[in-house]
């Protein structure tokens, strides 16, 4: 008893040293619920045992993380913008490459291209003349004009012609195809071609033939085939530049780009596989009736495991009852749990009744795997509405399995409510129910905003379960209120279990309430 109580002074009058704050970072948007966010804060103020016990409803929601991968998907041509440093002192054009590099940094897009210009002119055998071409032209696209687009193309051209082994030639063939794709907006018909060939070399057309039984020739098959879904090659240049043609051609005619995409999306040669990742992504953009059904197509068709999951994710970008009726189909005919995963999720972002209804229908279903039946509860708790906590209320008297249990007492406590407080309270004073689900429950309902702390306090006296009243003390700590304190402070002196009194003291030296410090020395000085 006095170790304890040395230990809590010692907490008490030696509050722990304030971490340094590390600086903010940038944070891409995420599709997820203000109430999720919420709930990470609530969990990053936790003590230790606090945030065990407030992440173990969260365990097995899977990794969403992964969906961080599909960011970069949105850079379907991504290029150089920034010069790298300069690498050679000795080079009598280096100062001007420096000052065109600073000029670039500034945004002096004009003073850029001269300078750039500039080392040609007075150094041809410069080893920084090969890819001035191409920031004479990148600097010269950021400045819009349509002479200034014209030339930047013509300076591309030159580029490949007199040094096609440059650094920068990759990035400027990516850079080409930005500039006609601007040039053909604005109606350059010269820009306008290119682009067009360069898009009928992805899929050319095709003339009529007369109706023949087709004969497609079998690829070899590799001794021992990769697992479905897991493509083993690499994304080329190639790649890219036809991703950027495709991507210019969707901004010039959508209309055409269109059936083209969904061309490339039906070739499974493995030379195509990374186009069609970026396909994918390239669709979901275009919002037209058939977007709905070219992802439903290749979720349920294309032999890439991230073409199809990638499918799945951007149709919960796509508004419409159409998508969610493909979200719908995905979750009852297929069978890889990892797709079913992400319909899941894509149908927690549409906030139609339709997508609520299927969220709710997939939660009763016994025959379902209980991991995914588990996410499907927790998305319905960040969606708070009267219909949700209703079936989440009902649905925990239907369940048979502890961690499905455990999820709506965790999703109902995301919603906040009175009427969700009061049902967890109910739960927790339920002698039928499971021990540790009562207990859960207690801390759940203890954490809310609607929580009644003088409830709270009475509770103790009348609670006849041991385990429940040390969940009550731990309950209290957590709270901010005088009235939480005091009860601790009652039951660190005066109840008659020596071990909960402990508890209360220990407790007690974590608050950070000048009046714990003062209990402490009192009760030491007895």
């Amino acid at each position: 008893m006095l170790l304890a109580l040395l230990l809590a002074v010692t907490v008490a009058q030696n509050p722990a040293v304030p971490k340094r704050t590390r600086p903010a970072v940038a944070i891409a948007p995420m599709a997820v619920s203000v109430s999720a966010l919420e709930a990470a804060a609530t969990a990053l103020a936790m003590s230790g045992q606090q945030i065990a016990i407030a992440l173990a409803p969260l365990a097995n929601l899977g990794d969403l993380a992964v969906l961080a991968d599909l960011a970069d998907l949105a850079d379907v041509d991504v290029i150089l913008t920034e010069p790298r440093e300069s690498w050679n002192q000795q080079d009598p054009a280096d100062s001007l490459y420096r000052a065109g590099q600073r000029a670039l940094n500034r945004n002096q897009d004009s003073r850029a291209a001269e300078l750039f210009r500039a080392i040609r002119e007075r150094f041809p055998r410069s080893t920084y003349a090969a890819d001035s071409y191409y920031w004479e032209a990148f600097a010269l696209y950021r400045t819009g004009s349509d002479d200034g687009l014209r030339t930047a193309r013509t300076l591309v051209r030159t580029q490949a012609q007199r040094h096609p082994k440059a650094a920068t030639r990759r990035d400027a063939e990516v850079l080409m195809r930005r500039i006609q794709g601007t040039l053909a907006r604005r109606g350059d018909a010269e820009a306008a071609a290119a682009i067009t060939e360069d898009v009928d070399n992805i899929a050319p057309a095709q003339p009529p033939q007369p109706p023949q039984t087709p004969q497609p020739p079998q690829p070899p098959q590799p001794p021992r085939p990769p697992r479905p879904g897991h493509y083993r090659g690499s994304c080329n240049d190639d790649d890219d530049i036809r991703t950027a043609a495709l991507n210019a051609m969707l901004q010039m005619d959508a209309e055409r780009a269109v059936p083209i995409l969904k061309s490339v999306l039906a070739r499974r040669d493995t030379g195509s596989t990374c186009l069609r990742r970026k396909a994918v992504f390239l669709v979901s953009q275009k919002r037209s009736p058939e977007t709905a059904a070219i992802l439903l197509d290749a979720v349920r068709s294309d032999p890439d495991r991230e073409v199809r999951e990638q499918g799945v994710f951007w149709l919960s970008q796509v508004p419409g009852e159409a998508t969610v009726a493909a979200l719908d189909s995905i979750l009852r005919d297929s069978d890889d749990p990892d797709v079913q995963d992400k319909a899941i999720f894509a149908l927690s972002q549409h906030r139609s009744e339709r997508a609520g209804a299927i969220l709710r229908a997939y939660a009763e279903r016994r025959d379902a795997p209980v991991e995914l039946r588990e996410k499907a509860i927790f998305w319905l708790g960040q969606h708070k509405s009267a219909d949700n906590a209703q079936f989440l209320r009902g649905l925990f008297a239907k369940l048979e399995n502890d961690e499905l249990k455990e999820k709506v007492l965790f999703s109902l406590s995301q919603m906040g409510g009175a009427d969700n407080y009061r049902w967890l309270m109910d739960i927790a004073l339920n002698q039928n129910e499971n021990m540790e689900i009562r207990k859960k429950a207690l801390f759940w309902a203890g954490q809310g905003r609607n929580v009644d702390v003088a409830d709270l306090v009475r509770l103790y006296d009348s609670m006849k379960d041991r385990e429940m009243r040390e969940q009550l003390i731990f309950v209290y700590s957590q709270r901010r209120d005088p009235a939480a304190l005091d009860k601790l402070f009652d039951i660190g002196k005066n109840d008659p279990d020596r071990e909960l009194r402990k508890k209360a003291i220990f407790w007690i030296g974590q608050s950070r309430d000048p009046r714990a410090a003062q209990f402490l020395q009192e009760l030491i000085n007895q």
